[in-house]
């Protein structure tokens, strides 16, 4: 008696191979232009997940550096009331440079602020470090991380002294450069923060789709599995049934 044939194989591409993997395609004889869909879905996600991190840093830079330039603030508003008390001229020359005293330490705290504010070992208010580029995503976007110079010879109070002749309105031209600075800071911070916000609401939806996309391949996949099991049986009883008719004549032929 001969056997039956074995039919439905799955040595080639089969639905199992996309109902196992969870509706993604690991091949082109799946699906070549789903899997390239599929590539570039997954390469976008990648690029704005790593641009987010990207952002990240910046936001932390960021932050930083308008910390620093919030203490450059609070040592230039100490400076300047000083500076209108050393205007009285009822003030002994002795005053004058206990007052002096007190401004030499805030200059001294507004360089060590200039010279020791870093992100990453980059320096960000001393002039020494170019302004920052981070790549948001992998098409090319870009957001800024703006560098400053707040040296006291940048803000152009090096040999400020309240001893001697002096202008209140070196300081306040100070302030205004910090400020302009800090209202830099604070724009970009918005930007990197807006940057942030659209690459997280960008790759939920890519990752939205793809999860959609996986779930049509599984149900397609489960779909044609069906229909090629439903396929294997017929197959499988019409091989029985002309197996069964050759036995028959076979046994009619010796009857």
């Amino acid at each position: 008696m001969s056997s039956i044939s074995s039919v439905g194989g799955y040595s080639s591409y089969s639905p199992y191979s996309t109902i196992t993997a969870g509706g993604t395609y690991t091949s082109a004889s799946q699906g070549a232009s789903e899997l390239a869909i599929q590539e570039k879905t997954e390469s976008q996600v990648r690029g704005l997940d790593a641009g987010s991190e990207n952002l990240t840093s910046a936001k932390s830079a960021l932050k930083v550096e308008d910390g620093a330039l919030d203490g450059i603030t609070d040592y230039l508003q100490s400076i300047r009331e000083l500076s209108v008390k050393a205007m009285n001229g009822t003030m002994s020359d002795d005053d004058k440079q206990y007052i002096q005293d007190q401004i030499e330490q805030y200059k001294q705290g507004i360089e060590d602020i200039a010279n020791g504010t870093t992100y990453n070992e980059k320096q960000l208010l001393n002039g020494k470090t170019q302004d920052m580029s981070v790549a948001t995503d992998n098409n090319g976007s870009e957001e800024t991380v703006s560098t400053y110079n707040t040296t006291l010879k940048a803000l152009g109070i090096e040999d400020y002294n309240v001893t001697g002749d002096f202008n209140v309105n070196d300081i306040d031209k100070a302030l205004e450069k910090v400020t302009e600075s800090r209202s830099n800071a604070g724009a970009q911070t918005n930007g990197v923060e807006h940057a942030l916000t659209y690459n997280s609401h960008a790759a939920m939806e890519l990752n939205g789709y793809q999860m959609d996309k996986e779930e049509d391949n599984a149900t397609k996949a489960l779909q044609q599995l069906k229909t090629q099991q439903a396929l294997n049986s017929y197959q499988t009883l019409l091989q029985k049934k002309e197996q069964e008719n050759n036995e028959r004549q076979s046994l009619m032929v010796f009857a």
